[in-house]
């Protein structure tokens, strides 16, 4: 699912001076870390400070991958677990690591969903 249209409303009601900085502007310091330490660098500049590039960063949730569950992983971690497990959740969420502003970017299920996972291995000659 894409938010992008809920962040459009948000940030007009911001620009228009109905909704206040500080409420949009309230990253919590575990997310603002999680940006700096795993998340993926973009080209967008902060909507709302315009002094960094806005950073994303994906939290996977799931019952079945356990401890995994309310943590930050790159991508390239998500395709790893994509073959492991066979369902969760992911939540991208752009974050300015300068004026704490955040918005969940998408969601999106990843998995295989039961399905045998294929495995590179070569067949016997006949």
């Amino acid at each position: 699912m894409d938010y992008a249209l809920q962040r459009r409303a948000l940030l007009a009601q911001v620009r228009a001076g109905r909704t206040a900085v500080s409420e949009v502007c309230d990253a919590s310091p575990y997310l603002v870390r999680a940006a700096k330490f795993h998340g993926v660098p973009t080209d967008v500049s902060c909507p709302v400070c315009r002094k960094e590039n806005l950073t994303h960063v994906y939290w996977v949730y799931g019952d079945e991958i356990k401890h995994m569950a309310g943590s930050a992983r790159v991508p390239a971690e998500l395709e790893g677990m994509a073959v492991t497990f066979g369902e969760f959740d992911v939540h991208q969420v752009e974050v300015c690591r300068t004026c704490s502003w955040n918005h969940l970017v998408a969601s999106f299920v990843m998995g295989h969903r039961g399905q045998q996972v294929p495995r590179s291995r070569r067949r016997a000659a006949k």
